[in-house]
């Protein structure tokens, strides 16, 4: 499991982790909140207090390609609150080229989600060089290069448009970071024009913004021409760094109060974890960092005989553990805590979630957000 993630995804979580490396939130101590054994249900009836009503399709979620069938699965499973899935099917390596993951356009999985209603818009990822994407994104000529790559590639299969995910602006450096962020804004708008002018979507996935965060794409004119946008709001403790939460309720009123005043709330999506890390829990240790998804993470608990805690300071739960002599700690994301990160996107009045990653989440997850 660690390795296709992190070949895959782990450059998300280090990108991610550079920009918020200065976010200034002190997070909970260990004793922060009490054990009881096992998590309660965090039900949609709980939050909303009356009972349920078919959820509306306000869900999103990326399929990851290294978890194919069984994210296949768990999408048709919840297809009556998925409005979009996006595969995590390829990867822009230069101007011109747009390379596929395993498994990239399976027609059995696309057709299979039109008719469960779900829209199909695959994710391109971008985790070139320091400066490749640079070159491509200040110049007019590369641009529309990498922009007929994208399109070439939108028109392989019956999809429903495109969500980039480029992520090398958090390695720009000062000198040259307006003209790539404006590059990036010109790509996006050429895009999203062809894209739309198609009748397909055009996605935008963007790093968090907060009143700490370094170089970040621009919200507000990306929010003008796309019809999504997407906020990783995960990795505010990440692999590379100590162990704490990936998301906290103070850090969404923050990222949520500055993106809605730059883009319509109803073009925004809060990207949910469904996942966590493992830490040893000295700073010093040389021991890996391990992904762990939700599943993985509760059932290393239970064998471990680990009290269930959520820490109410973040909302998110965690637990320590012994492997050998050493001392580990875990924090995930569960049901209970967006339970308690929900009421902060509904005073925003954002509605609309995207989840990392299906086939990763607590169950009990799709009744919480289908209360949302």
């Amino acid at each position: 499991m660690i390795t296709p993630v992190l070949t895959a995804h782990l450059a998300r979580a280090v990108s991610v982790a550079g920009l918020l490396a200065a976010t200034l939130l002190p997070t909970a101590s260990a004793t922060a909140s009490a054990p009881v054994p096992d998590p309660p249900p965090a039900t949609a009836q709980g939050l909303s207090g009356g009972p349920t009503t078919p959820p509306p399709r306000t869900v999103s979620a990326w399929l990851p390609y290294w978890d194919q069938e069984g994210a296949y699965q768990d999408a048709l499973l919840h297809a009556d609150q998925l409005h979009t899935v996006s595969p995590f099917w390829y990867q822009a390596v230069s101007a011109g080229r747009i390379d596929a993951h395993p498994g990239a356009g399976e027609r059995r999985i696309i057709d299979g989600l039109h008719r469960a209603g779900a829209k199909v818009v695959p994710t391109v990822m971008e985790t070139m060089e320091s400066g490749a994407l640079a070159a491509i994104l200040t110049s007019s000529a590369r641009r529309t290069e990498h922009a007929d790559a994208l399109m070439r590639t939108v028109a392989t299969r019956d999809y429903d448009g495109l969500d980039l995910d480029y992520e090398s602006i958090a390695a720009t450096g000062d000198a040259t970071y307006a003209a790539v962020r404006d590059g990036f804004t010109a790509l996006a708008t050429d895009l999203c024009r062809r894209l739309q002018g198609l009748g397909k979507q055009c996605v935008i996935t963007v790093f968090p913004k907060t009143a700490t965060t370094g170089r970040i794409w621009d919200y507000a004119a990306l929010g003008r021409v796309a019809d999504r946008i997407r906020i990783m709001g995960y990795n505010l403790h990440w692999s590379g760094g100590d162990p704490g939460p990936l998301a906290d309720t103070r850090w969404y009123e923050d990222i949520l109060t500055r993106a809605t005043a730059l883009v319509p709330a109803a073009k925004l999506e809060m990207g949910l974890p469904a996942y966590g890390w493992d830490w040893p829990a000295d700073s010093d240790s040389t021991s890996a960092t391990k992904h762990v998804t939700w599943k993985e993470a509760e059932a290393l608990r239970k064998q471990q005989g680990a009290p269930y805690r959520l820490d109410e300071v973040s909302g998110t739960p965690y637990f320590t553990y012994e492997d050998g002599t050493e001392l580990r700690e875990v924090w995930y994301q569960d049901a209970r805590g967006v339970a308690t990160h929900l009421p902060v996107l509904r005073r925003h009045g954002v509605t609309n979630t995207v989840l990392w990653a299906l086939n990763f989440e607590d169950p009990e997850l799709w009744p919480v957000l289908a209360g949302g």
